[in-house]
């Protein structure tokens, strides 16, 4: 491209000599004008002769800083008891840093700064390494994770469609459902007819969990979690999971867990953007063995979840749980949630919750919640 302007450059150059010398004799002002014209194309032809800094053909270098966001989850609450029931609260701001290690391994980490009585509390949510480069369909997995159990326990809580964690989730896991350090292992499996996934993680029994407790000896945690994922069509699949736990408890015995979750989703491919709908059940099934004997207890969830509109998502949710060490105390609970998702790094939602029991009393709840994101932000699990 170069060479080319230099040609026609000289080419330029030599006409308008010549006409400069064709002109001398007739007038001043053109002599002028036409030298003006000659010295400012020597000036532009030495510039292009001249070689330079190749310029950026628009990609940029690889970079080894890692993908940066920042989600925040602030809200505004009402309960029918207490003195002081009407509320705000910043309750949780997240920064995940997500990179590529090499090309065999990839870094997670999530810190939280989350609101406790008040005050704002630091914690590092996760810290794990996952593994790119393994033979045969296998990953592996290492740090702080969330466990692969049921159908919700990996979602960090802004990704549901809901403004609280179901109760099963609560009283069988914790608030912030099952969270350990320890190795997993998934696997792929091959099958030609649908999609079917394996894991098993090995961890060291989570500080404070109302069934399973870090051991003074060599007990662990063992979970495991078969997916199971169909195409019934082109616009509706279905997805089958069964979980498995076993781990130290608080008596210094062992609980034994199951768990069973089925998901139908439909979302046309014509009018994927503006209409869905979601059906779901979880359960979990509890054996904790004490000194005064074995202790069964259960609970569970339904949800159904349809998209009306662009950004207008409507939810529903019953809930039922027991107790783990106490199979005559039970909760129950009825949720809606009507979420507006402005674009995918905003969305508010209102949810209201009636939650009753045999030993409780009737108690409601109110929660507007803002989610608000900045940087990057990845797709979430289907």
């Amino acid at each position: 491209m170069i060479k080319r302007s230099v040609i026609f450059g000289s080419i330029l150059l030599v006409s308008i000599s010549l006409f400069s010398r064709s002109v001398a004799a007739q007038d001043p002002d053109s002599v002028a004008t036409a030298d003006s014209l000659l010295l400012e194309l020597q000036r532009e032809l030495a510039s292009l002769a001249t070689p330079g800094p190749r310029q950026n053909s628009g990609r940029s270098r690889p970079t080894t800083n890692p993908d940066i966001t920042v989600i925040g989850d602030t809200r505004a609450m009402y309960f029918s008891e207490g003195d002081r029931n009407f509320d705000f609260e910043l309750h949780e701001v997240e920064t995940a840093f997500k990179s590529a290690i090499d090309p065999f391994a990839r870094a997670d980490v999530y810190i939280a700064a989350a609101s406790e009585d008040g005050e704002i509390q630091f914690e590092l949510e996760e810290a794990f390494l996952t593994t790119l480069a393994l033979p045969h369909q296998l990953q592996l997995k290492a740090g702080k994770f969330r466990s692969n159990v049921g159908k919700i326990n990996r979602l960090h809580p802004h990704a549901l469609p809901y403004t609280d964690i179901p109760t099963v989730y609560k009283n069988f896991f914790g608030p912030e459902g099952l969270n350990d350090q320890g190795v997993g292992l998934s696997w792929l499996i091959p099958n030609s007819s649908f999609y079917q996934e394996i894991s098993l993680e090995i961890t060291r029994g989570p500080g404070e969990n109302e069934s399973f407790e870090r051991a003074e000896n060599n007990r662990l945690l063992y979970t495991s979690h078969l997916k199971n994922f169909w195409d019934l069509s082109r616009d509706a699949t279905l997805e089958l999971g069964i979980s498995g736990l076993v781990g130290p408890n608080s008596h210094g015995m062992i609980t034994l867990m199951g768990g069973v979750d089925l998901t139908y989703k439909w979302k046309p491919v014509q009018f994927n953007t503006y209409e869905s709908f979601v059906a779901q059940i979880e359960t979990f099934l509890s054996r904790m063995e004490t000194e005064g004997g074995d202790i069964s207890t259960w609970g569970m969830y339904g949800l159904v979840s349809y998209q009306f509109a662009a950004r207008w998502l409507i939810t529903g949710r019953f809930d039922h749980s027991d107790l783990p060490d106490n199979p005559d105390w039970n909760e129950n609970g009825f949720s809606a949630t009507l979420g507006l998702y402005v674009t995918q790094f905003q969305k508010i939602e209102l949810g209201v919750r009636r939650i009753w029991g045999e030993h409780m009393d009737t108690l409601y709840t109110g929660v507007v919640r803002v989610i608000f994101v900045i940087g990057t932000h990845g797709a979430h699990e289907y």
